[in-house]
């Protein structure tokens, strides 16, 4: 049925796919599920310049981050967000060991994986004759067949309908490229689409595919971050909230601290903005904490609010 727009696409692919991409020039399952996980939530050029091979570097093997400490996997991990991605990595490497399994169905039981991950890892590391579904192939998938609103299940079925099950390796990464490059979310490019010919919303406005969410109003959390001092060591604290669990940080409080004010913070979360007030004391502190030298909370895995808090801390002359 769609033997010819495969074909066109097959040739842009071939002409201008990212064909230089690292986990393109491999068959780990390991590595294209580290990149796969990365590029969740991050843009494949910050993946790239800072996080794909450091990571790599430090857990070559999925043997060596199975036998990880959580702690070594969250400071490899700082920077990149979403911590639970990096957890769930951990956990899923002890659980693996040596060698993940191949099928979608044992990939998607592991933690972290849900249905795209898996069919991506068992497509490009094992070659299994399967779509992928990233926010790109999504986008195309509206577009192409004309849909505003559809849940994972229609759109699992779409995906299948286009799919080429002959050339499935160059379909899936041609997929990802022309969204990434010519059916962007905000910008398009329909002349230089292989979908051109058969795309249903090129009829109507492209933009209004998939229809847009209303935004929501980010809350602005307000927060007091106590820096206890103490024989030139600092308190820490691992926390315990599902949001930044695993991570170092400071105390925090909701009140305002009758403490020295040394200076703000502003930090910018997916679903939160933080404002915060800093502040310094040395005394004596009553909840349970761990200290730590500055050296030694350079080597812990912060949260980008510590890590701000921290920098006001050096800045400042206490």
């Amino acid at each position: 049925m769609f033997k010819e727009t495969h074909q066109k696409l097959f040739t842009w692919y071939k002409k201008n796919g990212r064909h230089d991409l690292p986990w393109r020039q491999n068959v780990d399952a390991y590595k294209i599920w580290v990149s796969e996980i990365m590029l969740q939530q991050t843009q494949v050029k910050t993946v790239l310049e800072r996080f794909y091979f450091p990571f790599l570097e430090k857990f070559p093997t999925l043997q060596e981050l199975a036998e990880a400490h959580e702690d070594e996997v969250l400071k490899q991990w700082e920077g990149l967000g979403y911590y639970t991605r990096a957890r769930n990595l951990h956990k899923t490497a002890k659980i693996c060991q040596d060698k993940m399994p191949q099928s979608v169905t044992e990939l998607v039981a592991l933690p972290g994986i849900g249905q795209s991950t898996a069919h991506a890892i068992a497509a490009f590391a094992y070659k299994t004759p399967v779509p992928i579904m990233d926010a790109n192939v999504k986008r195309i998938l509206y577009r192409v067949f004309g849909v505003k609103k559809a849940n994972d299940k229609s759109l699992w079925e779409l995906a299948y309908r286009l799919f080429d099950e002959e050339h499935p390796f160059e379909y899936n990464q041609a997929m990802m490229d022309v969204g990434s490059l010519i059916c962007l979310a905000k910008r398009f490019s329909c002349e230089k689409c292989p979908f051109n010919e058969i795309c249903k919303a090129k009829l109507d406005d492209p933009l209004l595919y998939p229809e847009k969410k209303a935004k929501k109003c980010v809350p602005v959390r307000c927060k007091h971050i106590v820096i206890h001092q103490h024989n030139n060591r600092y308190a820490m604290r691992q926390r315990e909230t599902r949001f930044l669990n695993g991570l170092w940080g400071f105390l925090e409080h909701d009140d305002e601290q009758k403490m020295e004010h040394i200076g703000e913070i502003r930090h910018q979360y997916s679903h939160f903005h933080l404002h915060a007030k800093i502040y310094h004391s040395t005394a004596i502190v009553e909840e349970e904490v761990e200290w730590y030298t500055k050296e030694q909370i350079k080597e812990l895995a912060l949260s980008g609010a510590d890590h701000k808090a921290f920098a006001l801390l050096e800045k400042s002359a206490v």
